[in-house]
């Protein structure tokens, strides 16, 4: 035929690539003929029919297969991994018993820990322009300090500054801690805490005003802005605003009442600072400017209770703001040479997680400890997954045949590369599951444990589904990919053969030296849990140079002490009474600075100001001198000090007589004569050691009655006194606690040390002897016939259990010897290191991890080894 007479070539071509080739010739050869037919009506009426008919048959009964596709299709894959790796589980019930209870133990730990991260990255992220609001941090460093003190405080004087000559600020607020007051409106009285806050507040933060003026709610000196839940308490009808309310509390800034202007609702969870209400910072303002020498609003080195906020415009550079602070810092430091005084900034969003800061205006959590916690739930994690590994090559054995038969019939090593993570990765999310209900189950015993100090709940988030999907295919793929790259290296003669006997790490195989690694972290954990404990002990039991047994401590919250102090004597069980500002030994710390004879030789001292039966309640060893002559009355300004040794040492006085009688000036301007001299006591932790301390009296600064009792009849002994403060106090609760108990609360962080060293090395032991349990079934039942072959030659059980169990025990041995003094180490060196008073780390306290394991390990090894040596060896060898 001519070229006139053939039907287009790229038409032929179109359908010679969509038709099947069994139908494409006979196909082809009918177009063709009805293109000829058609050619008498033209050609290109003919090529257009030819391309309606090319068109036309391109039908799915036509279309040819793509083998390639077909082959991977990932759909039919997946099912047949699906397939494959449920039947595998299936076969083999404990082995998947045994990895999915390891593996869901140590999720549910991961799962605290997503939840927990989660939960803190999203705190005040609620504030619309959170990226741009920062914090002014301040570092202040005394002439007589060695270190520098890093505050999330700074002073007034400096936000001030920052509004008077600098433009590069959008908004700027000013926050101020301690507003707390007893709220009194008709014969109702509530107590609140809160803070003072400058009338821009609302300008920088997103806090929501249900009534009232954001621009003119904290304008005005006594505005009070409250919370919705405190408006329902005290007002349960009608509108609040503009209401007069008494305070009860802030008589000293002539704040007797104040005007509600507005009601806000309730800071959510996610709000580092926590608040029942705002007080206006104009009332300070105002009270300050008639007060001679109240100058903590306007004093330079007032960096101790003031927050500045600033609102950044949008591309502002943080750099150039830090420069105008540098600057002012430079200027005012000329002005002054017993301190220094740095600043920096701190986005809002990393106050939460944040640095370790004093005076932070709520609870925050510390980055390290984060990577902490991370840190040892991953050790735990990867010991679950060493578990599946070790008995995925173990088990390999079993699946040697399948391996094989998949390689005959074609399939490559992606496949069972992908065949065995896939098993992992479905493994991983049944524990998931399981480990999501052992979560829920323990979750609020996690929060009391570790989290009772941080507005923290680990509720469920839909985005957390997401998180815990993914944290089960990465623990799945972890889990999986070294047996499936092991294993699908591998030859089919190879995989035949005992994997687990193949060499890393010159020579040590693989399975043991996963086994070490699991029972090294878990010695270590005990090890640790142990000193922790041991040193908690230590703390909670020092001696530290005064009475502290059968001591009750009452907060006195505003009440007139000497009211109380004559109630609670009635009461027979009271044998004596003191009143003090603080608790020494607590962590309470109360500063000041004191001068000798040199005027321009200052030391920053501590102070607690006490009553003149405090010593002697307490039981202070005095060297020379005795207690304050008479009680401080309340007006009167403090006339005597007593001094302890350091203090003493400090100015250079040779001994306590010479001490006695010596004038100290004490707050700048207080003359005080020294009338005793005590031996030095531990008034810090005891991770501190001793500092210059003084005694004074004050009577407006008394926060605590001490109360010296004896009672058989605890119980009843304390609604005597509950009843008494009731009388006297019908607003505020009855707070008390013994000395030691507070003690007990000082050391909390060991004690959360010890719970979750300990809860982790829980988990560690269990995951590891589940992982142990299921390595002695595989040994014994991959040597059932070696076994039965010794009894048949004499073996007795004893003999066959120490053949069976010395390989666990040298791994043991092995474990111990790298576990005990690695652990050693860190303790000594790092975590213990810097401590004033510390245990001694003793060979108990280094065997009690070894120990433990060994125990374990032998009953749990002990018990299949056991249960194998007694199979009766005639089962076994008779069909050989």
């Amino acid at each position: 035929m001519s070229r006139q007479e053939t039907p287009p070539k790229w038409l032929d071509r179109l359908l010679g690539w969509y038709c099947r080739p069994d139908l494409l010739e006979d196909l082809q050869g009918d177009l063709h003929e009805y293109y000829h037919r058609n050619l008498s009506r033209g050609r290109f009426r003919a090529n257009f029919i030819y391309l309606i008919d090319v068109l036309k048959f391109f039908r799915p009964y036509t279309i040819k297969r793509n083998q390639t596709l077909h082959s991977f299709n990932p759909f039919f894959m997946l099912g047949n991994y699906f397939k494959t790796s449920v039947r595998s589980l299936a076969r083999n019930k404990v082995f998947s018993a045994i990895n999915i209870v390891g593996l869901a133990i140590s999720m549910s730990v991961g799962i605290l820990m997503i939840t927990y991260i989660n939960e803190l990255l999203s705190f005040d992220k609620f504030h619309q322009n959170g990226n741009r609001i920062y914090r002014i941090l301040t570092t202040y460093k005394g002439i007589t300090n060695d270190e520098s003190v890093d505050l999330a405080s700074t002073s007034i004087f400096i936000g001030r500054r920052l509004q008077e000559d600098y433009t590069g600020v959008e908004q700027l607020t000013i926050l101020r801690r301690n507003f707390s007051a007893d709220l009194k409106t008709g014969s109702k009285i509530m107590s609140a805490e809160g803070l003072w806050a400058s009338e821009n507040f609302f300008d920088v933060f997103d806090f929501e005003l249900v009534a009232g003026n954001p621009a003119t709610v904290l304008h005005d000196p006594k505005s009070i802005v409250i919370t919705e839940s405190l408006s329902k308490k005290l007002f349960k009808e009608g509108e609040p605003i503009g209401r007069t309310i008494e305070l009860v509390g802030q008589e000293r800034y002539g704040f007797q009442s104040g005007t509600i202007t507005g009601v806000v609702k309730d800071p959510p969870a996610s709000s580092h600072m926590q608040f029942e209400m705002l007080g206006s910072l104009s009332t300070l303002e105002h009270y300050a400017a008639g007060q001679e020498g109240e100058s903590f609003l306007t004093s330079y080195n007032s960096v101790w209770m003031n927050y500045v906020y600033v609102l950044l415009p949008e591309n502002q550079r943080v750099d150039v703001i830090k420069k105008h602070l540098d600057q002012i810092a430079a200027e005012e430091g000329e002005k002054y040479d017993r301190f220094f005084i740095s600043y920096e900034l701190q986005n809002l969003l990393e106050i939460v997680p944040g640095r370790d800061l004093s005076n932070q205006i709520g609870p925050t959590v510390r980055w390290n400890m984060i990577y902490l916690l991370v840190g040892l739930t991953l050790i735990v994690i990867l010991s679950a997954c060493f578990n599946y590994t070790n008995l995925s090559i173990a088990r390999s054995l079993r699946r040697a045949k399948e391996v094989g038969i998949r390689k005959v019939v074609g399939a490559g090593r992606a496949h069972i590369l992908t065949q065995f993570v896939f098993e992992a990765i479905l493994v991983a999310v049944v524990a998931l599951m399981m480990g999501y209900g052992l979560f829920l189950l323990i979750k609020q015993e996690f929060i009391h444990l570790f989290f009772q100090n941080q507005e923290i709940t680990l509720d469920f988030q839909w985005i957390h589904l997401v998180y815990f999907m993914a944290f089960a295919l990465v623990i799945g793929v972890a889990a999986g990919i070294l047996p499936s790259v092991f294993l699908s290296g591998l030859k089919a003669l190879k995989v035949l053969k005992d994997p687990g006997s193949m060499k890393l790490f010159g020579g040590v195989s693989l399975r043991r030296m996963l086994i070490v690694f699991q029972f090294t972290l878990s010695i270590g954990f005990i090890i640790g849990a142990t000193i922790s404990y041991k040193q908690y002990q230590f703390a909670v039991n020092f001696d530290l140079g005064f009475e502290t047994k059968n001591i009750l401590n009452i907060e006195l919250q505003g009440n007139d002490a000497n009211i109380l102090m004559s109630e609670f004597l009635k009461i027979p069980e009271v044998e004596g009474i003191s009143m003090s500002g603080m608790l020494p030994a607590t962590g309470e710390v109360w500063g000041d600075e004191a001068k000798y004879k040199d005027p321009m030789d200052s030391v920053n001292i501590h102070v607690n100001y006490v009553s003149k039966d405090y010593l002697g309640l307490h039981q202070f060893e005095f060297l020379a001198g005795g207690t304050f002559p008479h009680d401080l009355k309340k007006d009167e300004d403090p006339k005597f000090t007593i001094i302890n040794e350091r203090l003493m040492r400090r100015f250079g006085i040779e001994s306590p007589q010479e001490a006695l009688g010596e004038v100290l000036t004490v707050d700048g301007s207080k003359k005080v004569q020294i009338v005793g001299v005590v031996k030095d006591f531990q008034h810090q932790r005891i991770t501190e050691g001793h500092e210059p301390f003084a005694f004074l009296q004050g009577y407006e600064d008394y926060q605590v009655l001490n109360l010296k009792v004896a009672s058989g009849d605890m119980v009843g002994f304390m609604t005597k006194l509950e009843a008494v403060w009731k009388a006297v106090d019908a607003v505020h609760p009855f707070r008390a606690e013994f000395y030691d108990d507070k003690i007990q609360k000082a050391y909390t962080q060991y004690q959360t040390y010890f719970k979750v060293i300990g809860f982790l090395a829980f988990l560690a032991i269990s995951i590891a002897a589940l992982g142990l349990l299921g390595m002695a079934i595989f040994t014994t039942e991959t040597r059932m016939k070696e076994i039965s072959i010794r009894k048949v030659l004499g073996a007795t059980e004893q003999h066959l259990i120490y053949i069976l169990s010395r390989g666990f025990v040298v791994m043991l041995v092995v474990a111990s010897f790298i576990a005990v003094p690695t652990t050693y180490l860190l303790f000594e060196h790092m975590v213990l290191n810097d401590l004033a008073n510390r245990i001694v780390v003793g060979p108990l306290e280094l065997l009690s991890g070894v120990v433990v394991i060994f125990a374990v390990s032998m009953l749990t090894i002990g018990w299949q080894t056991a249960r194998a040596a007694r199979t009766n060896p005639a089962e076994m060898l008779r069909d050989e």
